[in-house]
């Protein structure tokens, strides 16, 4: 099987306000942007697509906090990125960690979706 591009994708009913903390997040527009339906974001060979379920489709799309899935990004200054979270009223409610690619932290997304940042050593 040969594949042409990779896309993950977050459902939420909460469209607007993850739209806007990935916009911030990223520091980028979405290059795809259809109003309460979709946006697409493209983060180095990664499209990271954001979409709201049809009603009759949203309790499939319900989020759960213990999600195994984790939006992974590694940044070259982890205070910087912290600090950049925090701005956005979404600091992260560990401390950095130690592993053994660098050092990490978690952090959430207004729908609850972890996210890890991590500096390489």
């Amino acid at each position: 099987m040969e594949y042409n591009n990779v896309l993950v994708t977050i459902a939420t009913v909460n469209f607007d306000k993850l739209v806007n903390f990935y916009i911030q997040l990223l520091e980028q527009e979405p290059k795809n942007l259809i109003p309460n339906v979709y946006a697409e974001f493209q983060i180095s060979s990664l499209s990271l697509g954001i979409f709201q379920p049809k009603k009759n489709n949203q309790s499939e799309f319900a989020v759960n906090t213990k999600s195994p899935l984790s939006l992974c990004l590694e940044v070259s200054n982890l205070e910087n990125a912290i600090t950049h979270l925090q701005s956005l009223g979404y600091p992260p409610p560990g401390n950095i960690s130690t592993a053994s690619h660098g050092r990490e932290i978690y952090a959430y997304d207004p729908d609850g979706n972890r996210l890890i940042l991590h500096q390489s050593h």
